[in-house]
């Protein structure tokens, strides 16, 4: 570090005044330590030594008992402050260089600037700057309450083990050593906090924000909720949910080439499976009072997560540049191929949208990140059409029709050979069976579209269901066609 301040230098360091880079002290007093830390904390700077506060100077004798000490006084901070010590006339001017190993420390704590003042940091404000500085990792970090073996879910590990290839030869306590979700302290298994998100029987008693929400909203307003389902079953877990909910409200039409069926998603499915998945790996851990949100409003799908963009990373890197907020929680999720290589997520969001027919997505970074993607608008068009014109009679009820749902067409597919209850909710991911009767079954029924194979006996456990000549008429319908709605 070589500086030389001239006399013009230090006549413009004087009229400039204290501020966030610059200190005047009039002696070597008790709290030049301070500053030195202060300093080498926020950006770095010079302190004038033998100026008084208001800019005027007073002067200090430079002599080698002097230089010697400020040295000593850099030096057993920790870590050490790398300082330059030179004079300028009667004034001398110690430069602090910014520290590449923040948070630096003297005997007093730990200090900061802010404006012209220096500022000791409490448990919050270190707490927050050991975050924006990256000297703290959520997803590294040990968890002191996961007990091990109570708090672990064998199943998700071994259904987490299954994507990964991983061999399974080794003991479990070392595959989880191996891939970083835990380490061993004095006879114990102590999980990191990445360990516990995946691993977890209950991750919620962890950490309350470990869900992700997922909205169907009226209208394009946020405002009237039709649907809403909140996840925390695990990272994996979540975001395969939060894709099944997108499947349930967003429509698909499909068409018929050679007696194979295509399905035609109105919105990009892989662009939004990358978006939540980026969601729950880059979001900010440490902001405890929100979670990822999956909105789904009439006309776009909204992905959100806290914490906005990582420190070092701008709107304009986005698709070039890659920082990993939870670098643990991207290779857990990276074994599993739930994420390709480290800054390619942006470029294949838009790349499949713009291969499904679908609008760019559109990205916006606040205190939070937000992916808004957007429908194919000719599945939409086709589907908006089915919606209108596919209506069939409801037995008994005059001037009542039902619209057939994708799910109720792939029903009347199931029910050509004779079908458990049981298999035709598997189809619609439903577990409440008065619901799906209410909703989905009840209706099929009444139109006559299915009926029961031994009808006198409705409670029979040998009970299935099969198609009518009706439904198969109109099943036969969708298929000529070549599209159905959601």
């Amino acid at each position: 570090m070589r500086y030389s301040v001239t006399p013009h230098q230090l006549d413009i360091l004087l009229q400039e005044g204290e501020g966030t880079m610059l200190e005047y002290k009039e002696s070597l007093s008790a709290s030049f330590a301070r500053e030195l830390v202060a300093l080498a904390n926020t950006l770095g700077g010079r302190i004038l030594l033998g100026v008084r506060d208001d800019g005027s100077v007073t002067g200090i004798n430079d002599s080698n008992d002097l230089r010697a000490r400020i040295q000593d006084i850099a030096r057993n901070c920790d870590p050490p402050v790398q300082i330059l010590v030179e004079p300028a006339g009667n004034v001398m001017v110690v430069t602090v260089r910014e520290s590449n190993a923040k948070p630096v420390q003297c005997r007093e704590g730990f200090f900061w600037r802010q404006g012209a003042g220096t500022q000791k940091l409490s448990r919050e404000e270190l707490r927050d700057f050991f975050r924006s500085e990256g000297v703290i990792r959520f997803d590294l970090s040990v968890n002191p309450r996961f007990r091990f073996p109570e708090d672990f879910d064998r199943d998700k590990f071994n259904a987490w083990l299954a994507l990964s290839r991983i061999s399974p030869r080794a003991s479990i306590e070392d595959i989880l050593i191996n891939i970083e979700a835990a380490e061993r302290s004095e006879g114990n298994l102590l999980f990191r906090n990445a360990g516990v998100l995946f691993f977890a029987r209950e991750p919620r008693r962890f950490f309350n924000q470990a869900y992700i929400t997922c909205m169907l909203f009226k209208g394009t307003a946020r405002v009237d909720i039709l649907d809403r389902k909140d996840f925390s079953g695990g990272i994996v877990a979540d975001i395969e949910d939060s894709l099944r909910f997108i499947e349930r409200n967003t429509r698909t039409a499909y068409r018929i080439e050679k007696l194979q069926r295509e399905n035609i998603p109105e919105y990009p499915v892989k662009a939004l499976r990358e978006a939540i998945t980026n969601a729950v790996m880059h979001r900010d851990w440490f902001i405890e009072g929100a979670n990822v949100f999956v909105e789904i409003h009439a006309d776009h799908i909204e992905v959100v997560s806290p914490g906005g963009l990582p420190t070092g990373m701008l709107p304009e890197d986005l698709g070039h540049k890659s920082i990993r907020r939870n670098p643990l929680i991207a290779d857990l999720l990276h074994r599993i191929e739930f994420i390709e290589k480290a800054g390619t997520g942006i470029k294949r969001m838009r790349d499949e949208a713009r291969d499904r027919g679908c609008p760019d997505p559109v990205y916006k970074a606040t205190s939070f990140f937000a992916a808004s993607f957007y429908p194919n608008p000719v599945v939409r068009e086709h589907t908006e059409m089915e919606l209108a014109t596919n209506t069939f009679p409801v037995k008994g009820q005059v001037g009542t029709k039902l619209a057939l749902s994708r799910h109720q067409v792939e029903i009347l597919h199931k029910c050509r050979e004779d079908s458990m209850l049981v298999d035709l909710m598997a189809i619609t991911g439903r577990t409440d069976r008065t619901k799906f009767r209410h909703q989905v079954f009840g209706p099929l029924m009444e139109a006559d579209l299915i009926e029961m194979t031994i009808p006198d006996k409705p409670r029979s456990s040998k009970q299935r269901y099969r198609i009518t000549s009706l439904g198969e008429k109109i099943l036969k319908q969708h298929i000529n066609k070549g599209t159905t709605s959601r």
